[in-house]
Formats: structure tokens, sequence, C-alpha cells
């Protein structure tokens, strides 16, 4: 069985750590991690029975190799492990805003695998997009097989588009985040007790988001699903109607722009 390693082990290499464990795709001592931290190993290791080395230990153990640090050390980490990667091996990145080009040119290396995820891997219910090398393609199912055990997962052919995918699911989780502090906050205000306006806002905000993937099956769209709700002349149509006078729609499309100018910004492109 193929290794597989983690260099950097914040709460998304954790994710897929414990997704691909419990989906049996990888046994636990086939699994190693490096990190700063000897707390955060020590943490790791008792928890999910898998070993820990150092950055250039790890390369050369595996042929799977997930970059899951920090932007702003990824070239750190890159220069120092650069001599020590097997040609077999197939790269991963996680780390936003860090371009496959320049990490084939700081390596010396094509062969890497560039994945936009999402927060609620977390729980297994992520979303992961993947852009491969020409090099990198013919592993690509196998690193799709990795991210599928925590969530949704889909390919691009063009990395520019990840800086959109940044802006729309990357960063999403934050914006239906907000809409629910908000609705609590609100709620509140109407006199609900803080405890049920945040459990109706939660599991609302659940309900809505299965219905619309469970109709999606069938073709019924989303704003298909917003009419049905909408009464002509009732409380839902009185709300979207506020929402209207403050032109929601164009504040969520600036919102996505700006988001995307930033990873533009980030990755250099």
């Amino acid at each position: 069985m193929s290794k597989i390693g983690f260099i950097g082990a914040g709460n998304m290499a954790e994710a897929i750590i414990k997704c691909i464990i419990d989906t049996h795709i990888f046994r636990p001592e086939d699994i190693i991690i490096a990190d700063v931290r000897k707390e955060r190993l020590d943490e790791l290791t008792d928890k999910y029975n898998i070993s820990f080395t150092t950055n250039c230990k790890l390369a050369k153990a595996v042929d799977i190799l997930v970059l899951s640090i920090k932007p702003q050390n990824m070239i750190a980490v890159l220069n120092e492990i650069k001599g020590s990667i097997n040609s077999d091996t197939i790269i991963v990145t996680i780390a936003a805003g860090i371009t496959t080009d320049k990490i084939c040119k700081t390596l010396g290396f094509d062969s890497v695998i560039r994945v936009m995820p999402n927060t609620p891997a977390l729980i297994g219910q992520g979303t992961s997009v993947l852009y491969a090398t020409a090099a990198a393609k013919e592993r690509l199912a196998e690193v799709e097989h990795i991210f599928q055990a925590v969530g949704y997962v889909t390919t691009v052919e063009d990395e520019k588009l990840l800086d959109a995918v940044t802006a729309v699911s990357g960063s999403g989780p934050a914006y239906f985040f907000l809409l629910m502090e908000e609705m609590i906050k609100a709620g509140v205000k109407l006199g609900l007790d803080k405890q049920l306006a945040e459990r109706t806002v939660l599991v609302t905000a659940r309900g809505a988001a299965m219905l619309a993937i469970e109709r999606l099956k069938a073709g019924e769209k989303v704003d298909v699903l917003r009419q049905k709700v909408t009464s002509p002349n009732g409380t839902t149509e009185a709300a979207l109607k506020v929402f209207a006078k403050y032109n929601f729609e164009q504040m969520v499309s600036d919102a996505l722009a700006a988001a995307e100018k930033r990873s533009e910004e980030l990755s250099g492109s």
C-alpha cells in the first residue's frame, strides 16, 4: 500500500486524516505527519495511531505528499525538502494562493495537484476542487478518491478558475455563517431567547441546504425553491422586498468579486 504524508498538521490535515482512516483508504501505519508544533504531533499521533518525523524524512518516505502548511511558510518548506522527494511522488497542495507553477519551479518537480477544500471537510461534508498539472494527471483519480472521503469533489482544467472557486466555496462557508449570525441576532430582537434563535436558524439552514441538494437531482433549481416559499403578499415576500431594496444581489456579486480579486493577488495571477 502507498504511504501518504502531511507537512503541516492543522485542522484540514486532521480532517483528511480522520476521513481516510474511517473510510479505510489508508491504514494508520501508512500515514506520516510533520509539523513545527511538537504538542500537535503528539496529539494527532496519540489520537489516530499515526507516526511523525521531520519534513525531509517524510518527503523521502511517502509517495503522496500533502502540503498542508500556511501559504506564507510554503517557499521555505519547499526549499527545505526539494532534494528529498522521490521521482514517483505526487505532490498535493491545499495552501491557498500558491500556484502549481510556483511549486514546480521551486522544487524542480512537475507532478503537482492543487486542491481548494473548505472547512465543512471537518465533518466530511466539504467541497474540494482540484487542478492537476499535465504530469500529475495519471494520478488524479487517486487523489480524487482521497478527497471524496471528505465530501464532494470536482476537477477543473484551468488553474485560474481556482480563484473563483476560492471566492465561492473556499470562503463560502463564512458567508453562510454571517447570514446565520445576523438571523440569530434578528430573532433575539424579535423576542426569541438566544438558544431558540440559534437552534431554529441553524436547523433551518441545514434543512434548506438539504432540500436544495435533493431537489437539484430532479432538476429543480434554487430560484424555483425560493419562489415556492414566497406567497404573494405574504411574510416571505415582505422580507425579500427589503433584501431587494438594499440590492442584495449586487452586494453578493461584489463580495465574491472582491474575494476572487484577493485570491488572484495572493497567487500572483
